[in-house]
């Protein structure tokens, strides 16, 4: 087991999955320097009213995209290895744990369901006009490399984060993506009908 330190934050991040960060509070201005000066990794984990998830993920800065005078960064962190919390440790300015790894179990996805993500993600990306790069396929962890470039709520992505078989993991991303589809398409269609007042609007001459 080792000792890391700890950004509880009201997000979940996935692995593979990169994001932008405002550092202001002084314990995570310290935690991240030292991230930053000795090259080390931190935890996030996904934190709100209802306490400390106990699967999180291990996080590294991947560039400082600003740094002001009094020690506040705008930085993006990668996603990398999950991790459980074994014990909550004390003794710094910010929160520390010791953890163990989460590793898959042997259980890979269904090579349908695999393609089925992908086209998913190719339709969702078309429908909202995003400029994503598509994950790499074939993947170990298809499930994360896709699920990381959407906004998913953090209780769903918390869900697939402590999904150990990338089987039924994969099964489930299809589901929210199929979902999300429906709801981008029929949202479309609403506006759609709301710019001509749901009516045909014959063209005069």
């Amino acid at each position: 087991m080792k000792e890391i330190g700890l950004f509880p934050l009201g997000m979940v991040l996935l692995p593979t999955e990169q994001v932008p960060l405002h550092i202001f509070e002084e314990r995570y201005k310290e935690l991240i320097g030292e991230c930053l000066e000795q090259s080390r990794e931190f935890g996030l984990v996904y934190a709100d009213d209802d306490g400390v998830r106990p699967i999180g993920t291990r996080a590294v800065v991947t560039e400082v995209l600003e740094q002001f005078e009094d020690g506040r960064m705008n930085v993006v962190i990668e996603g990398r290895e999950r991790f459980r919390l074994v014990e909550l440790t004390s003794g710094r300015s910010f929160s520390t744990a010791e953890v163990e790894p989460v590793e898959d179990q042997d259980d890979p996805a269904d090579p349908e369901d695999a393609d089925r993500a992908l086209e998913l993600f190719r339709r969702l990306v078309e429908l909202t006009g995003a400029e994503v790069e598509e994950p790499s396929s074939p993947s170990a962890q298809l499930s994360f490399d896709v699920a990381a470039r959407f906004d998913f709520a953090p209780d769903l992505k918390q869900e697939l984060l402590q999904e150990t078989s990338e089987r039924v993991r994969l099964k489930r991303l299809c589901e929210l993506l199929a979902g999300a589809a429906k709801v981008v398409e029929r949202q479309q269609e609403i506006a759609a009908r709301a710019a001509t007042n749901g009516k045909v609007q014959p063209r005069g001459d």
